[in-house]
């Protein structure tokens, strides 16, 4: 620690930081373009200046850049001096040479950085009056414009997209004041995490195109804090919606899981809640015709068909609350609810809930995924199935760079000084998937096998870190070296990680997984024993869908055994929550349940295949429009919260929560006038009904601050509320009323930083409207939030058991293949791979075309190449696709991307055919 002294007052700040990271941290502001929290100090623009005196005697002193200038103890500083004012307005007047002063049509504004400091620095003024530079723009993909003249130069752009995020398409070209940042040639970015440009960049040079297509701003936006949907991680977020639609998703702060970055799936995938053809009233489906109903008349039919039931099966969803999905389980019973997942894919979220169980290794936050200094990656793709968590795997691979810095006496947040020392030193990172992942340029090697091959290099790294665990007798040469090279640097690693998941549904995996945690788990635990500092090693697992863990801890059958109740006549209604079965099983395995069934009650806010079959559809809540509770891979149960009504601005609608749908319904079954459910009541039933979500009622709270004071969803400039409905009606009606969360539909609430709190609906604070008035609400910046990060772990605790190691039976064959045979494996992908994102209209058009993957050799053996079309063939289905020869992936194999062949097994022998002509 270390005393400062700024403008006469002392302060203990954290003597490694530098003093605008110091100074921010106290609640002081200081204008700032270049440095950024996440990514260290480099002294591009200039901007940070103020004056620092040799001691308190000193009354000259000069200007330092603060940012440049580490927190010694015994500093002497000021931000207030008459000539670091100037210094600082008259640097923003450069910036603002060549700019084009648009604010009035640009993007950013009134969410703009270059906004902020311009009027902290109090340049109000322009007096350049010549020709100006300009630039021509680039068409950059469907998430991101490109405006290149707003430019300042301050690298943010490329610092993070190159050096943070590891893309290699962005750059900068040109010298001195003339400099343009973007692709040698236009073209889609190819970075996963492009996206974060317009939050990085602190102009409006990068703008968020799907916000532009219905631009809003962002005064007028009302907010709510959110929880990603679009896979496992849990990103925290902020959507913004404006006369009745989502217009943008921006990164909401959480210390703990995705702190300034989202991947481009959570920030883009969100359109499909604005889709014109979203069932938004009741629909009676019979013979052909679909008539739209109102609550009261649906809810009669609904529980006229449960009535005359013999048997009724409820099938829930892994992109369901955790409330939704107790509310169906109480309606149809324990014995009769199915948690809407595949056999295989539930066999393995059983599997991963038992090793997180067993407690050999403790499941890390993804924040501290980023302190590990060695990883091992077994049967996972990260950037294409948990792509978040792929950052923080970067970031733990470049943390060495720290290291080296920290031996030199060179200060961490010197960015470019740390980055030079360390050249292309890096942490070991181990990957072993079928195919080349986004991780490979990176890694100490790569290893492209089969998936019973990924668990038998498993198994025996576990054998070289401990001899007691199961041995692979017939392994060959090179694999063993391999297995011991990982073993050797799991061993020598004060904190390894261990990362392995669901993606290739394959048992033999996480068994395999288990074991090496399970050795490591045995090395820590005789380090402690001879009394030696003890590794802290880390285990985590990867599913599929936002609430996939959750709905494990709840427990259900497998949706295969659901559908054979209704196939075999045990029971002849089926109530299907937010879930398409067509995505998860074969059509004709599902046309088979769904013919037999006498009824079919669909909940959903997705006109899906099985919204189509149904008798009677319910139009459910998407995550915007209600409140719940989900669970994501670390264990954490996270709140989302509604951001807007539905019926406000389209008072035609019907939508209502699927929880609320499925109580109302056991009333309308039961023929009693309860009182419509509340949220408090569903969330207080559903933690007492489960053990493992004990504590899940902590993942939020009802009042944050003290008093009646509730939290406003919309900013204090919010404008036109009383003509936003003026078409449907002149006379203004209340606005909605939300006596179950902390938060009010308006800006009339309190909506500052002085008081800590954990839900934060949007960032903002007095001079900071961009981004980074994040850091007015954390408790130092790039902390965590005064008030604690969302969220409370239900999982993940350790256990002192000492749970045993797989068997040797759990150790497979190596991989053979057949002969004019391959074995189909179906891989996650980013876009396109995920139910609901890909129904979004920016999402669709990143999506790549899909290809099926061979190998080389077995391109050659069918004489094909690149672009050549091959139809795949499983039982009755064919399927012709275009080719992609991966050079390195086993021969013997074929790979789909995620979401085109819906329902297809992993691990099948499927023929390949060459179209003729």
């Amino acid at each position: 620690m270390a005393t400062i002294h700024v403008d006469g007052n002392a302060y203990t700040v954290d003597g490694s930081d530098n003093l605008l990271h110091a100074c921010l941290s106290l609640g002081l502001d200081i204008p700032y373009f270049c440095w950024h929290p996440a990514m260290g100090s480099v002294g591009a623009c200039r901007q940070c200046a103020v004056k620092q005196y040799k001691d308190e005697d000193d009354t000259q002193g000069k200007i330092v850049m603060s940012c440049m200038t580490p927190a010694a103890n015994n500093s002497w500083i000021s931000i207030d001096d008459d000539e670091a004012y100037a210094f600082r307005a008259r640097v923003t007047e450069w910036f603002m040479t060549y700019h084009p002063h648009d604010c009035p049509v640009c993007a950013e504004g009134g969410h703009c950085h270059l906004q902020d400091m311009t009027v902290m620095t109090g340049h109000s003024r322009r007096r350049y009056r010549f020709a100006k530079r300009t630039h021509r723009n680039q068409y950059l993909g469907p998430f991101v414009a490109h405006e290149m003249n707003r430019c300042i130069n301050c690298y943010r752009c490329v610092r993070f997209y190159n050096d943070y995020a590891g893309g290699t398409d962005l750059g900068v070209f040109g010298m001195n004041n003339n400099l343009y940042f973007g692709r040698y040639q236009e073209g889609v970015l190819e970075s996963p995490f492009a996206g974060n440009l317009t939050e990085v960049c602190p102009t409006g040079v990068f703008t968020d195109k799907t916000h532009t297509r219905h631009y809003t701003r962002k005064w007028d936006l009302q907010y709510a804090p959110s929880v990603c949907h679009q896979c496992s991680v849990g990103c925290n977020t902020s959507p913004g919606e404006r006369y009745g639609s989502v217009r943008r998703i921006e990164n909401r702060y959480n210390g703990e899981v995705n702190s300034h970055f989202l991947c481009d799936r959570g920030r883009f995938g969100y359109d499909y809640v604005n889709r014109d053809d979203r069932p938004r009233r009741p629909e009676w489906h019979d013979d052909g015709t679909h008539t739209e109903l109102d609550v009261d008349p649906a809810l009669d039919r609904g529980a006229d068909l449960l009535r005359r039931a013999r048997r009724v099966i409820g099938i829930g969803s892994p992109r369901a609350s955790l409330e939704s999905n107790h509310q169906l389980r109480a309606l149809v019973g324990e014995n009769n609810f199915s948690t809407g997942i595949a056999a295989a894919e539930q066999a393995c979220l059983e599997r991963m809930a038992a090793i997180d169980a067993e407690g050999a290794l403790a499941t890390p936050t993804p924040r501290d995924v980023e302190n590990h200094d060695a990883v091992l990656v077994l049967g996972e793709d990260l950037l294409q199935s948990a792509a978040r968590l792929g950052l923080n795997v970067r970031q733990a691979v470049l943390g060495i760079r720290d290291e080296l810095a920290e031996e030199r006496g060179i200060p961490q947040w010197n960015a470019e000084a740390v980055k030079t020392l360390a050249q292309d030193s890096r942490h070991p990172l181990y990957i072993a998937y079928p195919t080349a992942t986004g991780l490979d340029d990176i890694s100490a090697a790569s290893l492209q096998l089969a998936p019973d091959d990924i668990a038998r290099l498993g198994f025996a790294v576990a054998h070289e870190i401990d001899a007691e665990a199961p041995a692979v007798s017939d392994l060959d040469d090179a694999t063993r070296a391999q297995a011991g090279n990982i073993a050797r640097a799991l061993l020598a690693a004060e904190r390894p990680l261990i990362v392995s998941g669901g993606s290739l549904e394959s048992p033999a995996v996480l068994n395999a997984t288990a074991s090496v945690a399970r050795a490591l788990g045995k090395r820590k635990k005789a380090q402690k024993t001879a009394g030696r500092q003890a590794q802290r090693g880390g285990l985590l697992l990867i599913r599929r869908e936002a609430n996939s863990t959750g709905l494990a801890l709840m427990g259900g059958k497998p949706l295969e055994r659901a559908l054979e109740h209704v196939s075999h006549g045990h029971a002849d209604t089926l109530i299907v929550l937010e879930n398409d079965l067509y995505e998860r099983l074969p059509n004709a395995r599902v046309n088979e349940a769904l013919t037999a069934a006498d009824s079919l009650i669909v909940l959903d806010h997705q006109r899906t295949r099985t919204w189509e079959q149904a008798t009677l559809g319910l139009p459910a809540a998407s995550f915007v429009e209600t409140d719940g509770t989900v669970v994501n891979l670390e264990g954490r149960a996270q709140r989302f919260y509604q951001v807007y009504d539905p019926r406000h601005m389209r008072p035609e609608s019907r939508i209502h929560s699927g929880w609320r749908w499925l109580d109302a319904l056991r009333s309308s079954l039961g023929r009693s006038a309860s009182e419509p459910v509340s949220f408090d009541r569903v969330l207080t039933d559903c933690a007492s009904a489960y053990p493992a979500l004990e504590g899940m009622e902590a993942a939020g709270g009802h009042a944050e601050l003290p008093g009646t004071l509730k939290l406003a969803r919309a900013p204090h400039r919010y404008s036109g509320r009383t003509s936003m409905r003026a078409d449907i009606a002149v006379s203004e009606p209340r606005v909605p009323q939300d006596p179950e969360t902390p938060f009010v539909f308006s800006m009339e609430g309190y909506s500052g930083f002085e008081r800590p709190r954990r839900n934060v609906p949007f960032a903002w604070a007095p001079g900071w409207n961009s981004p980074q008035a994040w850091d007015k609400f954390t408790d130092s910046v790039g902390g965590h939030l005064q008030g604690g990060d969302p969220g409370v772990r239900v999982t993940g605790a350790q256990s002192t058991s000492d749970a045993a190691y797989p068997s040797a039976d759990a150790i497979p064959a190596a991989f053979v293949r057949h002969e004019g045979q391959f074995q189909l494996w179906v891989l996650p992908r980013l876009f396109g791979g995920e139910a609901t994102s890909s129904r979004a209209e920016a999402i669709v058009e990143r999506t790549a075309t899909p290809r099926l993957t061979l190998s080389a050799a077995d391109a050659r053996a069918l004489d094909a190449e690149d672009g050549t079309t091959l139809t795949l063939c499983l039982g009755e289905t064919r399927l012709p696709l275009a080719l992609q020869v991966e050079p390195h992936l086993p021969d013997g194999l074929v790979t789909l991307p995620a979401g085109v062949m819906p329902g297809a097994p992993n691990g099948r022998w499927v023929t390949l055919g060459k179209e003729e002509g």
